[in-house]
This record gives C-alpha cells, sequence and structure tokens, in this order.
C-alpha cells in the first residue's frame, strides 16, 4: 500500500513537472520569433510570426538567423535568438543552431557555423587537410 502510495506522488510530480514547460506552437508551416520574459520577471514569452509556408525547421531557422543579422547591421547587440517551428524551439547563438521540445528541456545541436559564419550541417563541413611529413627523409 504505501509503494503504491509512493508510485502515485512521483507519478504525479512527474507530471506536474512536465506541464509546467514551455510549448511551442504548432501551426503548420509558421516559422515565429520568440521574445522571452526578462530575467527575474513574470510572463509568458511572445510569439511573433517571422515567415509562412516554410517546408522543414531548417529553413525556419535560416530565416531567424538573417532576421538577427538584419538586426546586428542596424546596430542591435542581441546575439542569441530564440524562435519556434511547429511544436519545436530553436535556438541561436554564437556556436550554431539548436533545436529542443522546450524551453527549459534539453536541446540538440543541428547546425554549425563554418569558419566565415555560415550555417551547416556539421558532418558537411570539411577542413582542409594538412599535408602531412614523409615517413621517412628522402634518399640523396
Amino acid at each position: 500500500m504505501r509503494g503504491t502510495l509512493i508510485a502515485v506522488t512521483v507519478a504525479a510530480a512527474a507530471l506536474a513537472a512536465c506541464s509546467s514547460r514551455t510549448k511551442a506552437p504548432t501551426d503548420a508551416g509558421v516559422c515565429y520569433s520568440v521574445t522571452l520574459p526578462e530575467a527575474g520577471a513574470k510572463g509568458e514569452p511572445e510569439f511573433h510570426v517571422v515567415a509562412r509556408d516554410q517546408p522543414q525547421i531548417e529553413h525556419c531557422a535560416a530565416q531567424l538567423e538573417q532576421m538577427r543579422l538584419r538586426f546586428l547591421r542596424m546596430g542591435g547587440s542581441r546575439r542569441d535568438l530564440v524562435g519556434a517551428y511547429q511544436g519545436r524551439f530553436i535556438f541561436i547563438d554564437r556556436a550554431g543552431v539548436y533545436f529542443g521540445q522546450s524551453l527549459e528541456g534539453t536541446r540538440f545541436f543541428a547546425l554549425a557555423r563554418t569558419g566565415d559564419g555560415r550555417l551547416a550541417v556539421p558532418g558537411a563541413i570539411q577542413r582542409e587537410a594538412t599535408p602531412e611529413a614523409p615517413a621517412t627523409p628522402p634518399a640523396e
């Protein structure tokens, strides 16, 4: 009996923790920019439409990166950006792009920055090969 009570209490606590996570809008093909409340301030995040008819989350990330760069060129100072696409969050920072199911949860690395600042799939980035030194000195 006591074990059942503990299991029910733990399950209720787990459900309460999951329900407190912020969820992204699930509108099909709509890319959002997310404005988060100031640190320490109470309130809900605000979602602003950036683009519609986006076929994939990577296209939304590209739209958000373009918006981030435009704001920086106009004198803005925010280097990090949060967006949302079909129920998932997009986090853009100096290292690249991350995706997550909630604002508070785990983030998964999706796109890396190349040497010139562009975004690319991590496996597609190739480094220049350096010539290897010969194993034996050349014969004279």
